[in-house]
């Protein structure tokens, strides 16, 4: 059923049960979140695990209630007002904020297509493919996905990519971690270290990231989800933190109970680094295979996410046409900016290879950006909501304190991990 033609239903109806709408709802929420854990965020969850056993895993279970609050407000964003994140910033704060903000966008989504890149060539050379070859191929799939697709059939083909990401659950299974070591680590948090500190605010930039708000709020106004869909559009968003961080926390555990047991020093910057550590603790199949292809599925939904949150945060911002029921010639400047952000992120890994050095560097350049990526979506859902649907009571005050903290402690670990503070 195209996305144009979703059924409504009015409140005190059934016209349809509860569980098919949802099916028929849900796919912004879940797409972006399989996006969440991208490449960026599995060499961030394996080195916290490989430097700090599993003092970081705490952390990743509590940022699952966390991401909901953050992603939630794009749904009710889009939802109610019917608009994306950068037209709705432009329409309440100016043109001046929103190129601030599709700024940052910009900067995130460069420095993500960096790591999907830099993970896509790690993992053809693994099988011997060369770095241009396995770029190309990406790219031309890339490219096809978008170009000759509907918004639909676009979500389709990124969520079965995502589901490549479940492998993490096998390969956290055939680490056999201990229960009692995780028991002795999960509650022990050093917060007086610097190091620890730069892998908190990594972990935190790994999980919210400009592209993801941009893109779950653009992804429920070209669907054109209404008011009745939002119930739905929330468990949709609710499912989908539960599985990112699920994912994470498997990477993390996996990293912890393997390399982590002999190599604690080790610096991994790339997928090849933690797939070559791996290798002698779970074997050949699943150490390479099985994690490259947890790693190419998540590199490619990513690369889809991220791209098209730009090309929409743009046109938004600009006015040119934005959307995935235009065909490329109907909306061309919202298609090159999607080709140009793919195009751009390859051809910079395959130049500069070193690049993958960057990754959870990248990690904490989100947390840094928090401020204002909050700092607008919060401020939106108080003043661009219709009156009955804006933030109020004790939820209002639970939004603000997250987002304070969570944007407060992503800058002072980013920061005192680089001995700022």
């Amino acid at each position: 059923m195209d996305q144009s033609t979703l059924p409504r239903q009015p409140p005190g109806t059934t016209a349809l049960p509860a569980w098919k709408l949802f099916l028929l709802v849900m796919g912004p929420g879940l797409v972006v979140m399989l996006a969440d854990t991208d490449v960026g965020s599995i060499i961030t969850a394996a080195q916290s695990g490989v430097a700090w056993g599993y003092r970081l895993l705490l952390l990743q279970l509590v940022l699952i209630p966390v991401l909901y609050i953050v992603q939630e407000l794009t749904v009710r964003l889009g939802v109610f007002t019917g608009q994306g994140h950068g037209e709705l910033i432009r329409k309440t704060f100016g043109t001046g904020w929103a190129w601030l903000s599709v700024s940052g966008l910009g900067v995130a989504t460069l420095g993500a297509l960096i790591t999907e890149f830099s993970g896509i060539a790690a993992v053809g050379q693994l099988f011997g493919i060369a770095r241009p070859v396995s770029l190309t191929i990406a790219v031309v799939g890339l490219l096809a996905i978008v170009l000759t697709g509907s918004y639909r059939r676009v979500e389709r083909v990124a969520i079965a990519l995502g589901l490549f990401e479940f492998v993490f659950f096998f390969i956290a299974w055939r680490a056999h971690p201990q229960p009692a070591a995780i028991a002795a680590g999960v509650l022990h948090m050093p917060f007086d270290d610097g190091s620890y500190l730069y892998l908190v605010a990594a972990n935190i930039g790994a999980v919210i990231m400009p592209w993801m708000i941009f893109y779950q709020q653009s992804a429920v106004a070209d669907k054109k989800l209404k008011p009745d869909h939002y119930r739905s559009a929330q468990w949709d968003t609710a499912l989908g933190s539960l599985i990112t961080q699920l994912v994470m926390a498997a990477i993390l555990v996996a990293a912890a109970a393997t390399i982590g047991t002999l190599h604690a020093h080790a610096s991994l910057d790339s997928i090849g680094d933690i797939t070559h550590l791996l290798v002698p603790f779970l074997g050949v199949d699943v150490g390479r295979f099985v994690f490259g292809i947890g790693t190419i599925g998540a590199a490619l939904v990513a690369a889809i996410v991220a791209s098209l949150a730009s090309a929409w945060g743009f046109g938004e911002v600009t006015g040119y046409r934005h959307s995935l029921e235009h065909r490329p010639f109907e909306a061309p400047w919202f298609y090159a900016i999607y080709s140009l952000a793919v195009i751009a992120g390859a051809v910079l890994v395959d130049l500069v290879p070193n690049l993958v050095g960057l990754n959870i560097a990248v990690e904490v350049m989100n947390a840094l950006l928090l401020p204002m990526v909050l700092g607008f979506l919060v401020a939106l859902a108080f003043r661009a909501l219709p009156p009955e649907h804006r933030l109020r009571g004790v939820y209002a005050w639970v939004v603000v304190m997250v987002s304070v903290l969570t944007a407060g402690l992503g800058v002072y670990g980013g920061l005192a991990g680089i001995h700022l503070f």
